[in-house]
């Protein structure tokens, strides 16, 4: 449980780096983005898949 909580921690703190850095996350291609007059709808598909990836190959890489 610890060594989860340690590498949630190290995701985020990654995550902060990465925007503080001024990197393009949440706006890459293929997110699907709509506006329309009154609406905006943003789904950040691409996004979620590669940090997924990343997810799951620092999970079973500090599994081992």
């Amino acid at each position: 449980m610890g060594k989860s909580l340690v590498l949630i921690g190290l995701a985020i703190a990654g995550v902060g780096v990465v925007m503080m850095l001024g990197l393009p996350i949440g706006r890459l291609p293929g997110d699907i983005i709509v506006r329309r007059d009154n609406f905006s709808f943003y789904f950040p598909i691409t996004t979620s898949i590669v940090v997924s990836v990343v997810l799951t190959l620092l999970f079973a890489f500090f599994r081992r």
